[in-house]
């Protein structure tokens, strides 16, 4: 199911996303190499490209387009 967000609505759910989002989602990372016991840097440097990469995935439609000036309808 795609929900067709505005360019001002998908500019308003980054911002949350951003200001939000992130700092939880930086926490539960920290948390998830904590974890792990003190691993080799190699393994922690992996397992945090990976969750880097993994939480911007689920909003990529999201932040599709936002710096971008508004389309004229």
């Amino acid at each position: 199911m795609l929900l067709a967000l505005s360019q001002k609505s998908r500019r308003r759910w980054a911002l949350v996303i951003l200001l939000v989002g992130l700092p939880i989602y930086i926490i539960v990372a920290v948390n998830v190499v904590a974890l792990l016991g003190r691993p080799p840097i190699l393994v922690e440097l992996f397992v945090y490209v990976v969750l880097g990469i993994l939480w911007a995935l689920p909003f990529k439609k999201v932040f599709l387009g936002v710096g971008q000036s508004e389309p004229e309808e």
